[in-house]
């Protein structure tokens, strides 16, 4: 049997110093082709940097210390902002289940060599924030200390405009948000470079999914799950007919209605459809990720792998390799 081989590194640390510095230097360049040779055209700094301070404002004082970490290089400047980044398409299925334990669960479906392969804890102002790192400083899915948890999967429309990368968005709504409502306000007219998903649930067992795209009115419903199409409507058949997202979609509805427990509904996301080995081909399942945030736990998953975080752990690594056939 063919297998990938993943390293996950987990490490806290409350304000971005040592650790975070780390990451940067075992990362940047591989970042930097990306970010410069991704198509359209990047932003000047000052550009960037104002589309921040205008939008995500509770971000600059992190951001600030990330330009002191780095020297102000400024390309490295213009990238943390995730301004006008290119966009990507990753895979991903996501689903809240709330009968029993409240949890939020998802499969990462990506290429292998495109995964930061980070997990990160961090305090940079009032609360705690634990996730899968991408982009240095964004996240593709967390939780934070007051209950909230945040993930997001491609939303399948086609097209890029002027926008935030989606991973510093998810970071922004759990540093800013306590609330399902609180982070919906915050996303409302927030400008974001691509077509998305998240879906959030909170302490107090609202849950929402919303889909976002480029200068597009955000659309929220009651919906507890998401794939790579926009809720019932496919706006580019061909990706969803690719990645399976309609059939997805609806092993998940029929799975839901079985009203199964977060263990059960946790173990259907390590079987075909939801899960994937299609790596080489950019839609291989990387992880589950099954946050518990009422216990302020998460819960990595692989076949026959658990790999569990709080906002209290270690820093930590994890080697292993899974089935890729």
């Amino acid at each position: 049997m063919r297998t990938q081989s993943l390293t996950l590194h987990a490490f806290r640390e409350d304000i971005p110093g040592p650790r975070w510095r780390a990451l940067y230097d075992a990362t940047w360049n591989g970042y930097r082709n990306w970010y410069l040779g991704g198509p359209g055209e990047r932003p000047a700094v000052a550009d960037a940097q104002q589309a921040l301070r205008r939008h995500m404002p509770e971000l600059v004082p992190t951001y600030r210390r990330l330009l002191d970490l780095t020297h102000d290089d400024p390309t490295t400047a213009a990238m943390l902002t995730h301004w006008n980044m290119p966009a990507f398409a990753p895979g991903c299925s996501q689903v809240v289940v709330d009968s029993g334990p409240r949890a939020l669960i998802r499969n990462y479906d990506y290429h292998p060599a495109l995964f930061e392969q980070v997990v990160m804890t961090t305090r940079f102002a009032d609360r705690q924030v634990l996730g899968t790192s991408d982009c240095l400083w964004g996240l593709l899915d967390g939780m934070n200390s007051d209950g909230l948890a945040v993930s997001l999967t491609y939303g399948g429309a086609k097209g890029y405009g002027p926008g935030f990368g989606i991973p510093l968005v998810v970071r922004f709504l759990l540093e800013s948000s306590a609330t399902v409502p609180q982070a919906l306000d915050r996303l409302d007219g927030l400008p974001v470079s691509g077509s998305y998903n998240l879906t959030l649930t909170d302490a107090r067992g609202c849950v929402r999914t919303a889909h976002v795209a480029p200068g597009k009115t955000m659309q929220v419903r009651h919906d507890k799950l998401a794939t790579n199409h926009r809720f019932d409507q496919v706006d580019d058949p061909e990706h969803a007919e690719r990645y399976r997202s309609v059939q997805r979609r609806r092993h998940l509805q029929t799975t839901l209605g079985r009203e199964p427990a977060a263990d059960e509904l946790a173990a259907e996301f390590l079987t075909s459809p939801l899960r994937s080995t299609d790596y080489a081909g950019g839609f291989g399942t990387l992880y589950t990720a099954d946050y518990r945030p009422d216990d302020g736990v998460l819960h990595y998953r692989w076949p026959g792998t658990v790999w569990t975080r709080s906002f209290d752990s270690m820093d930590a690594e994890l080697r292993l390799d899974v089935p890729a056939c």
